[in-house]
């Protein structure tokens, strides 16, 4: 197969996100001062960065991006900390890249095997919630080469993704993102509310707020300006079905472990549950295979993923326990 080393057409961002395979890319950057930085959270430095990688149609890319240090509690944590890389910038009216404007890189926190696992873990509970709803986040999987630009440092190869921009996903669900005041999860769309409540019980995380829009962006309709905003959930790494050694609840719950579930959504009646409820059960299988095909996660963590979603799917059979945990257990305050 030829390779073509010119750069032709600008990538079409919404097939870069449905394309499946996996992108190995190349940075190359000041990861030196990034980690010097990266504690330090006054500094919005952005670092020029090489990005290099060939894509499945055998286009060759190679341009210069930038690169920003995100995040909070895991820059202090991590030794790669969160970054975000920026494709549209004041010279780049020929990239191929520029349509992509601004991705975050969901990355390894630390040079283990394990932390790889994690990523990969999480990527696929973003999977998972693309197959309950299109107002969701889409994800590329990548195996990324990080180089120092400085040559102190020495290579690094591990997985990551990307996230799909807010402003990309509102726009395919006809919205644009929402972001004035501070909606309460009951002032959201009431049914998405209840499928995005009930998938975080699922995944076990109690890790997101509305309010303060913690791990939750809001997109409303452009066109019905009577409708409600939509709440849209990311970041699951503290989620029970990952499960990292860092992940830890908060203090004000009543779980010792990320592990254990606590549905934190509102009372809803047993027909709304049954009706969000009803959808789980139909993607079930394709979750379920989604998970079981996936070969690079490992044998042992396809396994726990499984048997811990597993959990969910039984409860979820006894009426009892629905209104027990997702209406009597429910938050009230």
């Amino acid at each position: 197969m030829q390779v073509v080393s010119s750069q032709p057409t600008p990538v079409d961002k919404e097939k870069f996100f449905t394309d499946q395979s996996i992108l190995p890319i190349t940075l190359v950057t000041e990861m030196s001062k990034i980690f010097r930085d990266k504690n330090n959270l006054k500094k919005t430095n952005r670092y020029p960065t090489r990005f290099s990688c060939i894509m499945p149609d055998s286009t060759v890319i190679n341009e210069q991006i930038q690169t920003e240090i995100r995040g909070h509690l895991r820059r202090d944590y991590c030794y790669i900390p969160p970054l975000r890389l920026i494709f549209k910038t004041n010279d780049s009216s020929s990239s191929v890249l520029s349509p992509l404007k601004s991705l975050k890189l969901v990355n390894g926190c630390m040079l283990t095997n394990m932390y790889n696992q994690y990523v990969l873990m999480e990527y696929l509970i973003y999977k998972i919630y693309n197959l309950l709803t299109e107002k969701s986040f889409r994800v590329r999987l990548l195996e990324v080469t990080y180089i120092d630009s400085s040559g102190t440092k020495k290579p690094i190869k591990n997985y990551g993704f990307f996230i799909e921009n807010v402003n990309e996903m509102a726009k395919r669900n006809n919205c644009r993102e929402y972001s004035t005041g501070r909606p309460k999860s009951e002032t959201t769309d009431r049914k998405q509310m209840t499928l995005v409540a009930l998938f975080q019980y699922m995944i076990g995380n109690t890790d997101w707020s509305v309010t303060v829009r913690h791990n939750i962006k809001t997109i409303i309709s452009k066109e019905d300006s009577t409708s409600r905003p939509f709440a849209v959930p990311y970041d699951f790494d503290y989620s029970g079905l990952v499960n990292t050694d860092y992940s830890i609840p908060d203090a004000n719950f009543e779980i010792k472990s990320v592990t254990e579930r606590l549905y934190r959504g509102y009372p809803r009646t047993m027909e709304e549950l049954n009706e969000t409820l009803t959808l789980f059960n139909k993607q079930k299988d394709s979750i379920f295979s989604l998970i079981n095909s996936f070969e690079l996660l490992s044998k042992a963590n396809r396994k726990y993923m499984i048997s811990y979603l597993e959990q969910f799917y039984s409860l979820i059979k006894s009426p009892g326990s629905v209104k027990y945990n997702f209406i009597d257990r429910a938050r009230v305050d």
